[in-house]
């Protein structure tokens, strides 16, 4: 059932309002005021489709929820225990008394962001650069500028190895067959982790002969159970559509081709990737890529798409640029980009690109800040959660860029806000020392007098 509207309840006796014991200038108070929160009331509603069940939590309590846990880069569990404890959490999500209790279980996150797609939480992204409008942080000017970069969002997997794989493939074969009560010759329950192990030492030892000879052993032995299973389920017609899904899989872990889109690097997580981005500490990473783009001046993103097939940067540019005209509402016209967008070209935008010739000394002093997006892309791994997705599938990880990007700009909002208060107390503070000076010295100035006065009194008499 679709979430009932929140209304403004009257005074309570035994509860203390938030607003009457929080600071109305903090930052997060400040920007919960200015957040349009009805047109995301209004479309998240539309994705609850079902009318029967007790009514869906408030929309603006998940959404705030969400923008707690990428701004603070805390997980599930832990975003529900701080807003438990933090009144300015409760406030930002809408409550009006100070809550004891947890609003929801964190199990409640993962069924909301299943629920809303990519799609509706993209509009988490363009509330945030609305919302960054409104207090003045940037300018539809600003949006006509931007920088674009692209990284790697890791996935929540183990470094793949040939030998952890194919044990990973038949512990899955073997766990099929005893499920559906299968019977087959030999499980390799004890040799399968033994040989597993010692491929392991080998490598560390650097006896790769016997590592390869273990190897081909290990494969020999998954292939055995794979063909054993296969021919049990032959017999029982009901069990053909689960085991080819895994079939499949422990045959691309078995044989596994050395390099393509083929080779699989998790069980868990087939759209995995391996990606070289030319790191000297880390030569490979697994997991997608991700397109960012950012406002010039300020860093705040525009755009944090996922791009899986590991395209060639300069491919991902014209649909990175409408991406961006869409969330913020403008056209972008210039934009900044290193050497992997060499080729890259855009109608009805200019490219500037690290090594072009023929620039004057503005454009070229516009281009040295192109390196500050590479800071905006650690920000958001180290203060967010970027470094490390643990959602499911290529839409998980599309969810997943989404909301980081999202607490990126909240924490840029929430420290524009903070010096903002910090900017008007100092010119009070200014203004109130300069009242002082002048009392003072107005003060001074007739005391000189009425000395001169008593002076020229005594001088007379």
């Amino acid at each position: 059932m679709k979430p009932k509207p929140q209304l403004t309840p009257s005074d309570d006796l035994f509860r203390p309002r938030l607003d009457s014991f929080i600071d109305l200038r903090h930052e997060w108070v400040r920007l919960a005021d200015s957040i349009d929160w009805r047109a995301l009331e209004e479309s998240w509603s539309n994705a609850i489709t079902s009318t029967r069940g007790a009514p869906a939590k408030p929309v603006r309590l998940i959404a705030g929820l969400m923008l707690i846990q990428h701004t603070e880069a805390l997980s599930d569990e832990a975003v529900i225990a701080a807003w438990v404890i933090n009144p300015y959490y409760q406030y930002f999500c809408g409550e009006t008394f100070f809550q004891h209790q947890a609003p929801i279980d964190a199990s409640t996150m993962s069924v909301w962001r299943k629920r809303l797609g990519e799609e509706r939480v993209r509009q988490l992204l363009e509330l945030t650069i609305m919302t960054a409008k409104a207090v003045d942080f940037v300018t539809d000017k600003d949006c006509g500028q931007v920088i674009v970069d692209t990284t790697v969002q890791e996935k929540a997997i183990a470094h793949p190895t040939d030998s952890r794989l194919r044990e990973v493939a038949r512990r899955k074969v073997l766990a099929f067959a005893r499920r559906n009560g299968i019977s087959i010759k030999q499980s390799y329950a004890r040799k399968g982790p033994a040989i597993a192990r010692q491929i392991g030492r080998y490598a560390h030892a650097k006896q790769y002969k016997r590592m390869r000879r273990a190897l081909k052993a290990q494969r020999t032995m998954l292939g055995r159970l794979i063909r054993d299973v296969d021919r049990q389920v032959a017999k029982r017609p009901d069990l053909k559509d689960g085991w080819r899904a895994i079939k499949a899989k422990a045959e691309r872990l078995n044989d596994p081709p050395k390099k393509g889109s083929e080779k699989l690097y998790a069980w868990h997580a087939p759209e995995a990737e391996c990606i070289s981005k030319g790191k000297a500490r880390k030569r490979f990473e697994f997991g997608v890529k991700v397109s960012l783009a950012t406002t010039h001046k300020q860093g705040l993103i525009l755009v944090s798409e996922t791009y899986p097939g590991n395209p060639y940067d300069g491919h991902t540019l014209a649909s990175t640029l409408q991406s961006a005209a869409i969330n913020s509402g403008v056209q972008p016209k210039r934009v900044f980009v290193d050497k992997g967008y060499r080729g890259a070209r855009v109608e009805n935008v200019t490219v500037y690109r690290h090594g072009m010739r023929g620039l004057t000394p503005h454009f070229k002093r516009l281009l040295r800040r192109r390196s500050t997006i590479e800071g905006t892309i650690g920000h958001t791994k180290t203060d967010g959660r970027a470094d490390r997705c643990w959602l499911q599938g290529m839409t998980g990880d599309a969810i997943h860029a989404l909301l980081c990007g999202a607490g990126h700009n909240i924490r840029l909002l929430l420290r524009f806000l903070r010096l903002f208060w910090a900017r008007i107390l100092e010119a009070r503070g200014v203004h109130q020392a300069t009242h002082w000076l002048q009392a003072a010295i107005t003060a001074m100035v007739a005391a000189a007098l009425a000395m001169d006065g008593l002076r020229a009194q005594q001088t007379s008499a």
